[in-house]
């Protein structure tokens, strides 16, 4: 097995004392038991991941921090007599045996017993005691205990088990229905017959089967008497509380529901599919607002500079280049190309021949790396003829550039032949000449403004570092781009004054804080919402979007055809299963209405994520990621059931059609 103590580090540091986890005999503990040893055969390589990990029968080997968090409020010290209920593999038994004097854990499955005895002997751990039993009844032989840690949910907390804590001594149990969230909640023993109870926040645990717990079919078990300890509202409820119901997006109240975001510099709109009619359709009502009501000048979009050049010299009534490729004609067409795009941009320049100033018009801008699809189009044409299974690695690493891709088979573990390294110095190359020939000649179109001409002269440089990292995959590839981006943006601000403000429309994984992500915590990933909020604070609003189900335009593999694909209703452990269980088919959650709520939606939990690739069969490795959604966003905007955007047809490619431009011939 490959010495994975970097990997172990990297995980404390990040996953774990990032978060806030401050008990130094928890951090130093996790440092020390290797967590590879405690997942399935075969996933060793993920076992610093940021997630829980099958171990059969059912159970999972818990998320490094739930782990971390449990043990912390249980206050465990050197000498403590510990109880365990779900031993699982063994792992937090491993975890707690490093800190305390001796611990019982208790596994109701034998095979999962066993194995637990054998990873932690072959861990070294020799202090803890497997027991094969009805957890629920706790482990009287040994009582009275320092701490409890059950690592299942139950209904209530079990009786038994809170006779079994010494005075003194403190229970972390899960409590809540069975299949939904449940409260994770500290018990301490105060007295003979007193505890006291604390909430520490939403989880999602197995359920507690058992003779206080539930029964296998899901019933609560019938000795079980005791009422749940959390009386509270549950998380679906919290939101549907707080949440503000929103009117279809074509009525005028749609998008002033959003004017509380009006004196901010920047706003930023998510969405969470490259390829959803309800994202684009809410986005341009709301642009349209802020730019009409409020004098927002700059709409920014993740797109090529050039092909947005091109929308822009349409909606400020310039004339376009005899030289003039069709916008957006290159992979994934439909993202730019679709009804939505083209109808916005027929009111943008509707609106522009209101305004009498050419310098106070709203212009649409990209912020993305010159033709970064053509460019990819490129380095593919050129593998295919020199190494055919390098061109296959690329098309694999293009079509997944996404911060949350996790799947090892399609990208994680592809190996780049000597050929393929071999050839860079030429491919890069060859995309330099291509971006200096092409962008030289932009530039010397006369009339060309001055920030047309200075962007496109970055956009040289940013995209010839950008492919020459990419090959080699992570963050750096991904970093260089959302700087690039975010830095179009101040240049566009600075550009335009200091009245100036701007609309952003990018994916969710962009313009959300990717501090409050997998991204940041785990890989070091930064974007245009973190850099937003570092620059402007407060003066940045950012605003997420997301769905349960329906369609979404999509392809299977990079350069491959646009498909309708069905969108497979949420995970239940999920933000958007959350948001569904709500009740309310579209809405707008404000992350300020209620502290409460926005300290449980800061709590981990898998977000979806979908860009121009969509495979469902794979949706939980391939497009889904942890996340914090209160400190991502400032604001959630919600559609349960979305559908596909509409691509314009071959009718918008009629030579003489004046009024389809830039989207025509």
């Amino acid at each position: 097995m490959p010495d994975m103590t970097d990997a172990r580090g990297r995980m404390v540091d990040r996953q774990i004392a990032r978060r806030g986890i401050r008990d130094q005999h928890v951090l130093d503990a996790m440092r020390e038991v290797p967590r590879e040893v405690f997942v399935a055969s075969g996933s060793e390589e993920f076992a610093y991941e940021d997630g829980p990990l099958p171990i059969g029968h059912g159970q999972t080997i818990s998320q490094p921090y739930i782990v971390a968090l449990m043990i912390e409020a249980a206050e465990i010290r050197p000498g403590d007599r510990v109880l365990e209920v779900g031993a699982g593999s063994g792992y937090a038994a491993a975890i707690m045996g490093k800190i305390a004097g001796h611990v019982h854990a208790i596994e109701r499955h034998a095979e999962l017993g066993e194995y637990a005895r054998a990873r932690l002997k072959k861990a070294g751990i020799g202090n803890v005691d497997v027991h094969v039993a009805d957890g629920t009844l706790g482990w009287p032989h040994a009582a009275p205990f320092d701490a409890i840690l059950v690592a299942a949910g139950g209904p209530s907390v079990p009786d038994l088990l809170k006779k079994q804590l010494k005075e003194g001594g403190r229970m972390v149990i899960p409590v809540g229905e069975s299949g939904d969230v449940q409260s994770l909640v500290r018990i301490t023993r105060t007295g003979p017959d007193n505890w006291d109870e604390e909430d520490i926040g939403a989880v999602r645990f197995v359920p507690l089967i058992g003779e206080q717990g539930w029964t296998e079919d899901g019933r609560r078990s019938s000795s079980n008497h005791v009422p749940a300890q959390n009386s509270g509202r549950t998380l679906p409820q919290m939101v549907a509380d707080a949440a503000e119901p929103l009117p279809e997006i074509e009525d005028d109240e749609f998008a002033a529901q959003f004017d509380r975001y009006a004196d901010r510099r920047v706003v930023l709109l998510g969405e969470a599919s490259h390829g959803t009619s309800e994202f684009y359709r809410a986005r341009a009502a709301i642009t349209r607002r802020l730019v009409e009501k409020h004098g927002f000048n700059i709409v920014a979009v993740e797109a090529d500079w050039p092909d947005a050049a091109a929308i822009n010299r349409y909606a400020t009534h310039q004339a376009a280049r005899e030289f003039e490729e069709r916008a957006f004609s290159r992979f994934p067409t439909w993202m730019w190309r679709n009804t939505v795009v083209e109808g916005f941009s027929h009111w943008l320049r509707s609106h522009n021949a209101q305004v009498s100033d050419p310098d106070q018009q709203a212009g649409f801008y990209g912020l993305d790396i010159y033709n970064m699809h053509g460019s990819i189009s490129a380095v593919l044409e050129y593998l295919d003829e020199v190494d055919p299974e390098a061109a296959r690695v690329a098309r694999e690493r293009y079509g997944c550039l996404t911060p949350w891709q996790r799947d090892p088979a399609t990208y994680g573990r592809a190996v780049l032949t000597q050929s393929y390294r071999d050839c860079e110095e030429q491919v890069v190359t060859q995309l330099r000449e291509l971006l200096e020939r092409k962008l030289d000649y932009e530039a010397k179109e006369d009339g060309a403004s001055f920030l047309d001409a200075a962007q496109n002269a970055r956009l040289v440089r940013s995209a010839e570092q950008y492919y020459r990292i990419m090959y080699f995959g992570g963050a750096e590839s991904w970093n260089l781009r959302d700087t690039h981006m975010f830095e179009t943006l101040e240049h566009l601000l600075e550009s335009r004054g200091p009245d100036a403000k701007a609309v952003v429309w990018a994916h969710n994984s962009h313009i959300g804080d990717a501090r409050a992500t997998e991204m940041g915590a785990v890989r070091d990933e930064l974007n245009i919402g973190q850099l937003c909020r570092e620059k402007f604070g407060d003066e940045a609003a950012m605003i997420g979007f997301g769905t349960h189900t329906g369609t979404v335009a999509a392809a299977t593999d990079w350069d491959g055809d646009m498909e309708v694909k069905r969108v497979r209703p949420s995970r239940e452990d999920s933000f958007e299963r959350i948001c569904h269980d709500a009740g309310i088919p579209s809405f707008l959650l404000d992350m300020r209405r209620d502290a409460g709520l926005r300290r449980r939606l800061a709590e981990q939990r898998l977000e979806r994520f979908i860009g121009v690739i969509y495979r469902p069969e794979t949706e939980l490795m391939s497009h889904y990621a942890n996340a914090s959604l209160s400190d991502q966003f400032d604001a959630w905007v919600w559609f349960d059931e979305t559908s596909a955007v509409t691509p314009l047809g071959p009718e918008h490619d009629r030579e003489g059609v004046p009024d389809t431009y830039p989207f025509g011939m």
